[in-house]
């Protein structure tokens, strides 16, 4: 079934005016040609679309239903240029964002905001990733921008940091370090159980936490990647755990927290990343939406 934009055109102009005289005229063609547009469509389709004798012109039941359908048609082809034009500019079109469960206490909330003010017609896509994942996933190009922590290949990938905050200790509440008045230190926490970081799926934490707080093998009773998950562990009396200033705003009940001293008054970064030769147009102006560059240079 092969048929034309000219052949749907006439059509409609037929079916509306009802006459191919008037419908010709609309046109600016003469009557003839589009008689032989509306045979050669109806062949194409294998159905009589007009009942047409010297005094009237009516559509068929087939011309009816077929009517609305190349409504459609007509309008997806004289949208699609324009959509296209769009999409290149990258006004339009998709941009796959991977971010880390943490990333999602705050930041990413705000960040989906300023981008669809921004762009109210770029479509917004989210995966849940650790940073090795999206770093994986932005190299694959499954996804296009990642909230996740340093370090990154700088030759591979573009960065700017968005968000840095404090390091907490969580504790269940009634803890003794909870009353401390002041900043934990690494000798207030030398005997306590740990919920530690996975030095594999969360190793960005776990350098960081190592770094400041030396952990004997003994002490970590739990190694897990995921913050909200060690908060629990925390609730049920497992141990304390080391987790983002961001955390804190997640409700959970027993567990309390207090500021650990590092040498960096707040360590914990979180970079928007993203690859350095994407194509994808949309992602450019997401990046200049929120104030980034919007070139690969």
């Amino acid at each position: 079934m092969t048929f034309t934009l000219e052949q749907l055109r006439g059509f409609v102009a037929v079916a509306d005016e009802l006459h191919f005289g008037r419908a010709a005229a609309r046109l600016q063609m003469t009557q003839p040609p589009l008689s032989r547009q509306i045979q050669k469509l109806e062949r194409a389709i294998g159905a009589q679309l007009l009942e047409r004798d010297n005094r009237r012109v009516t559509l068929t039941t087939a011309g009816e239903v077929f009517l609305g359908e190349a409504r459609r048609l007509l309008t997806l082809a004289e949208s699609a240029p324009e959509l296209a034009r769009r999409v290149s500019s990258g006004a339009a079109g998709v941009v796959r964002i991977g971010f880390t469960a943490a990333s999602a206490y705050g930041v990413l909330g705000e960040l989906l905001n300023e981008l669809a003010r921004a762009l109210p017609e770029v479509d917004l896509e989210l995966a849940e990733m650790v940073t090795r994942e999206q770093v994986a996933g932005l190299l694959n190009e499954e996804v296009d921008l990642g909230l996740a922590r340093p370090p990154f290949d700088e030759q591979t990938f573009g960065s700017r940091l968005l968000h840095r905050e404090a390091l907490l200790v969580a504790a269940p509440l009634g803890h003794r370090l909870l009353t401390l008045g002041r900043p934990a230190v690494a000798a207030d926490l030398a005997a306590e159980p740990v919920i530690m970081h996975s030095p594999v799926k969360a190793k960005y934490f776990y350098d960081l936490v190592a770094g400041v707080v030396p952990i004997a093998a003994e002490h970590a009773v739990h190694t897990v990647s995921q913050v909200l998950t060690m908060l629990w562990l925390v609730a049920a009396g497992r141990g304390v755990a080391f987790v983002p200033e961001s955390a804190a705003r997640l409700p959970i009940e027993g567990v309390g927290f207090v500021r650990l001293e590092t040498p960096v008054p707040q360590p914990v970064e979180l970079h928007l990343l993203w690859a350095r030769h994407s194509k994808n147009p949309a992602l450019w102006r997401a990046l200049a939406a929120l104030g980034r560059p919007d070139t690969e240079d």
